[in-house]
């Protein structure tokens, strides 16, 4: 690395916000910043392109996304009129149509009324019932402290979250659900309880519909497009994104400099405010003023890694199904998903990829393992579930991701706490968005946090706390749409 260091100025007569991280939260407020004319903006992205875990690239001939992803019809209506104004007809809407397996059998994913009927296994019916009966008993609730198994089986019953919930829960975060927090049940499971669950079911069917029930948005060109519109509108507003850079540090004396790595060059930049998107534990390590117990605390907290893997198959069409759920522990994927049936896409002709999707740890073995070991796993866990590849293999991609899902293991408040309290009292910095503050989130979320960010900026520079504490307590309602 060279040791030059370059200062790149920034004058404006508008505060010069920084803004660290291109994935939706990032790009939202970067847009926002510039179109509303309230900042000079800067965006610095460590990768070569926008939209981190929410991004998409090509692979043999076809958009590919990092998993698999959906725009919610919860989208706040404002933040998806924007959405439709920048895809115009390229923002597809698109019905739900996935499969799980459960009790050997696969049944439609969402659940329709019919399952509940006719494919759900006689035994699992019967023990849901008498779960249900059990919970109406006066007097018949769980003692002691709540966590993820106790709030879900005083939800769902015992029946639902054993044979389906906590096996999944412990494949996505690898401990046992016993470990992990109340909160993870509340964040995470959208239909908390067995009312909540039917209420879902019937919500499609004519006479109890609800808007947007078994539907989903989906660019023409993968889910990244969502996030490549908005970089290309904060352009054209007057924001300048910088790709390839990693921050390396964040200095404060009259203004904050941020000291940042790219084309093997140290750079920096001055700006009158941060606000991060980056994971909180990255922030404490990389500016000067976090305590030892700071530092101690983004320890304590973790991320569940993923790798995905992703087969290029010589057929038009695999399934009809866009993904196919995996709760059984001993099947190693939790979600394999077709890209090509998300967007309805028809080409390439010949091919389709199919992505699977194996939580894991960082430097473990699955993190480890080589591309062809990996596509043995996903062939392998077909085979078990009676979905034998029968079309040829004609070429194998894998991308991990260090940060895919914040673990709340029993206790992580208090660590997490911490961080945030020292965040929140730095004057001039701001954190928000899924890795920022360590949520599990939609788009739709990390999207809403971006505007609320901009609403608390006023036409004075001066960002409004008390308003943003109101958002905070928002964002604490937010539940993750399946």
């Amino acid at each position: 690395m060279k040791e030059d260091r370059v200062l790149v100025e920034n004058s404006n007569s508008l505060p010069r916000i920084a803004v660290l991280g291109a994935g939706p939260a990032g790009l939202g407020a970067a847009w926002r910043l510039a179109e509303d004319k309230k900042a000079d903006v800067t965006l610095l992205e460590q990768c070569d392109v926008v939209g981190g875990n929410a991004g998409s690239f090509e692979l043999a001939g076809l958009k590919v996304d990092f998993g698999s992803h959906r725009l919610h019809p919860a989208c706040d209506p404002k933040i998806l009129g924007d959405l439709q104004q920048l895809l115009g007809d390229d923002l597809l809407e698109r019905p739900r149509h996935g499969r799980i397996r459960l009790g050997g059998r696969w049944i439609h994913f969402p659940l329709k009324p019919q399952d509940l009927m006719l494919r759900l296994p006689v035994s699992f019916s019967s023990r849901v019932a008498l779960d249900a009966a059990v919970k109406i008993v006066p007097g018949n609730k769980q003692d002691g402290r709540e966590t993820f198994t106790s709030v879900l089986e005083n939800g769902l019953g015992k029946t639902i979250c054993r044979d389906f919930y906590f096996p999944y829960a412990k494949k996505i975060w690898g401990m046992p659900p016993e470990r992990l927090s109340a909160i993870q049940a509340r964040r995470r499971v959208s239909a908390g309880s067995l009312g909540k669950m039917v209420r879902k079911v019937f919500s499609i069917v004519p006479g109890f519909k609800q808007p947007g029930a078994g539907k989903f948005f989906y660019p023409k060109r993968g889910y990244g497009q969502i996030s490549e519109s908005i970089a290309d509108a904060a352009r054209s507003s007057g924001a300048e994104i910088r790709l390839g850079t990693k921050v390396t540090k964040i200095e404060e004396d009259n203004c904050f400099r941020i000291e940042f790595e790219t084309d093997g060059t140290l750079q920096q930049i001055e700006a009158d405010m941060v606000w991060s998107t980056i994971p909180l534990t990255v922030l404490a390590r990389i500016t000067d003023t976090a305590s030892a117990d700071v530092i101690a605390a983004s320890s304590k907290i973790s991320y569940r890694a993923m790798v995905l893997i992703y087969l290029v198959v010589g057929t038009d069409q695999w399934t009809e199904f866009d993904a196919h759920y995996f709760p059984e522990e001993e099947i190693p994927l939790t979600r394999l998903s077709e890209p090509k049936n998300y967007s309805a896409s028809r080409e390439p002709v010949g091919k389709t990829v199919l992505c699977g999707e194996l939580p894991c740890s960082l430097d473990d073995d699955i993190w480890n393992a080589k591309s062809e070991e990996l596509a043995e796993v996903v062939i392998d866990s077909l085979s078990q579930c009676g979905l034998a590849l029968d079309a040829e293999l004609l070429e194998v991609a894998v991308k991990k991701l260090p940060f895919a899902y914040p673990i709340y293991e029993e206790g992580y408040e208090k660590y997490f706490e911490i961080q945030d309290r020292w965040a929140t009292e730095l004057e001039g910095i701001l954190t928000f968005g899924r890795q920022g503050l360590f949520a599990h989130d939609n788009t739709h979320h990390a999207l809403a946090m971006s505007y609320a960010a901009v609403d608390c900026l006023g036409a004075d520079g001066l960002f409004n706390e008390e308003r943003w504490a109101e958002y905070r307590r928002e964002f604490e309602k937010h539940v993750v749409e399946d």
